[in-house]
């Protein structure tokens, strides 16, 4: 390495402004920025993975934390959704070459193996997987008891999918001893993730914001893909995939999401929003295959609904922010979660804009693959803004002049308008919070945010034509004709060669608790028993309800729960209120024997009585 004077390095990059085109000095710019940023998000994110992320001290080893924020937001905990995309990123970058990266990876496999026994208020592990869709926990990895939206089925299918990545890479790169860890530690983590997706996949649970109780398109990409790579993982080590049958029942559902316009990111609910949702975008990068054509039915980038939406959802958000005001049709815009979002002012999020544009580049990657692309009336108006020439047809790639090469140039640069806007309102330390100002462009609730970390590095990765291996789409059964709402009962076995408890189940039986329980907002319902699946009279350790199902009709709060076979349950609901207010309990005891071994499930259809909850108005 040579060391230049000051004087002498400032005349080499005064001659070479001089000498380089404007384009191409804003060019090395962004290049310069995002390689320094994408450094830093590298370290954001490890700075928030236990044991030693300098960010969180009391994380447990592999267990990674959203933020260390603590108050408005509290995002310290580890959210499963999460862990797993920034784990995937981790081994993307291992694979890419980053070996330092392999004990995080380690750590990772063991903490998830213990994670999915572990009881929480979405269920148990044994005997039906229910505990697989809680969507966080404690730093330490036990249980969150609060109040919150659950199940959230996404954390299944991403954490498969993260390791389904790297246990392909070890049987390809390890040998002998790669193959076997694979089958014999990763994999049975693996296999209980994915009995979950194709038990659950058709079952309604909160989307990606943890918001909206109803069908999700990023939840249901990733559960397709997720059962499509996990039959192939499961040929290569010679083992049965339970629920990877599903994939084509689940591939049928996912058309269900385009209205003709644009991607509906939340169906089968009714909450006033036209369904346009960042989502949408977020989606389709994570099932981003390099192999893939364009005109799969798994919905890529570069195909033409993904790209019409894409245009629908960056109009309608140069509209909603202050800052977007005034940037042309085929510049980069901030970008939120959706237009009626009033969460801390409903403002654009770092690790959406940054999406945006691995969106684009993915889809340009798929193009240069496949040495053409097609323009049809669904696609035209996206097009239309980048390179107005454009015209329903087949594009061959051909020189640098020719059509082709100018609308991939054309969308490589709305790709890096949108980094140049990320880089506008990232603070000069590079530091990544969850949103900025829709107005000041001030970054603003959690800060040093994992996923927003994530989420610059693998945009970093695309841009500089790092790909991860194709997961098989070309090779996914297609879609039937006539979708059923099919799903497979799960096998679940504690990982033990991973490190899981060896736990054990005796016979139990399932009991939903429906209870209807006017309330007001911020005001949640708990039920408390005998028994230790209802908490042991101790408060702390009871069962939240869901108000998911609650209407002005019917006020319904419920949850499901496994309770043993034969045994005699009492059992009270509470009320918990706002401010630090004290809990209300229900004036009655109630009682139920839950039925014998084999027995169906049983429904409570409770009242709540006795006292009612005020707001405490803090």
């Amino acid at each position: 390495m040579y060391l230049l004077s000051k004087h002498t390095a400032g005349l080499i990059l005064l001659c070479s402004q001089a000498l380089a085109a404007p384009a191409e000095v804003g060019k090395r710019d962004l290049d310069s920025f995002v390689t320094s940023e994408r450094a830093i998000s590298l370290q954001g994110a490890l700075n928030n993975i236990g044991p030693d992320g300098s960010e969180v001290p009391g994380a447990g080893a592999g267990f990674v934390v959203a933020s260390p924020s603590k108050v408005n937001p509290n995002y310290f905990y580890t959210w499963s959704r999460d862990s797993a995309l920034t784990l995937k990123m981790l081994i993307d970058e291992y694979i890419f070459g980053d070996t330092a990266l392999k004990t995080k990876i380690d750590q990772y496999i063991h903490a998830q193996a213990v994670l999915q026994t572990v009881s929480n208020p979405s269920g148990t592990f044994l005997p039906e997987g229910l505990g697989l869709g809680e969507p966080k926990f404690l730093v330490d990895g036990t249980r969150f008891n609060g109040a919150w939206g659950r199940p959230q089925r996404d954390g299944p299918a991403l954490r498969a999918i993260a390791l389904m990545t790297y246990s392909n890479w070890l049987i390809k790169n390890g040998g002998s001893a790669g193959f076997q860890e694979a089958k014999n530690v990763i994999w049975p983590i693996i296999s209980n993730d994915l009995s979950y997706v194709g038990q659950y996949w058709n079952q309604t649970g909160f989307d990606l914001w943890e918001e909206t109780q109803g069908s999700s398109f990023f939840t249901i990409q990733n559960q397709h893909r997720s059962l499509v790579e996990g039959a192939q993982l499961a040929h290569d080590l010679g083992v049965k995939c339970t629920g990877c049958d599903q994939a084509p029942e689940v591939l049928c559902f996912l058309q269900s999401f385009w209205n003709g316009e644009f991607i509906v990111s939340n169906i089968n609910v009714n909450n006033g929003r036209t369904g346009l949702d960042g989502n949408s975008i977020l989606g389709s990068i994570a099932i981003f295959d390099i192999d893939a054509y364009c005109d799969s039915p798994t919905l890529q980038p570069c195909h033409s609904q993904s790209l019409a939406n894409f245009k629908v959802l960056m109009d309608t958000f140069r509209s909603v922010y202050s800052i977007n005001a005034g940037i042309p049709e085929n510049k980069g815009v901030a970008v939120g979660r959706y237009a009626e979002d009033v969460y801390q002012g409903g403002n654009p999020w770092y690790l959406i804009t940054t999406a945006a544009a691995e969106f684009l580049y993915d889809a340009v990657a798929q193009w240069e693959a496949r040495h053409n692309l097609y323009v049809d009336a669904t696609s035209l108006a996206f097009f239309k803004d980048l390179y107005p020439a454009v015209t329903v047809r087949k594009y061959n790639s051909g020189n640098e002049n020719s059509p082709f090469t100018q609308i991939m140039n054309a969308v490589t640069a709305y790709a890096d308008s949108f980094v140049e806007l990320a880089e506008k309102y990232i603070p000069s330390n590079g530091s990544l919070a969850e949103q900025f100002n829709r107005d000041t462009g001030e970054p603003l609730s959690a800060f040093d945010l994992t996923w927003s970390y994530a989420a610059f590095v693998t945009m970093a990765q695309r841009r500089s034509g790092q790909y991860p291996a194709s997961w098989g789409s070309r090779n996914a059964a297609a879609p039937p004709s006539t979708c059923a709402g099919t799903s497979t009962p799960g096998l679940y076995v504690p990982a033990t060669a991973a490190g899981a408890p060896n736990v054990t189940s005796s016979c139990q039986v399932n009991v939903v608790f429906d209870v209807n329980a006017t309330t007001y907002f911020g005001e949640n319902i708990y039920v408390i028993g005998n028994t230790p699946d209802l908490g042991a009279w101790d408060i702390d350790n009871a069962l939240p309800l869901g108000a998911g199902g609650y209407t002005a009709e019917r006020p319904l709060w419920s949850v499901s729960a496994f309770l043993n076979a034969g045994e005699e349950v009492s059992y009270v609901y509470a009320r918990q209120e706002d401010c630090n207010q004290p809990f209300i309990y229900e004036s009655t005891n109630r009682t139920l024997t839950v039925p014998a071994c084999g027995g169906s499930t049983v429904t409570t259809n409770d009242a709540w009585v006795g006292p009612v909850g005020t707001s405490g108005g803090c």
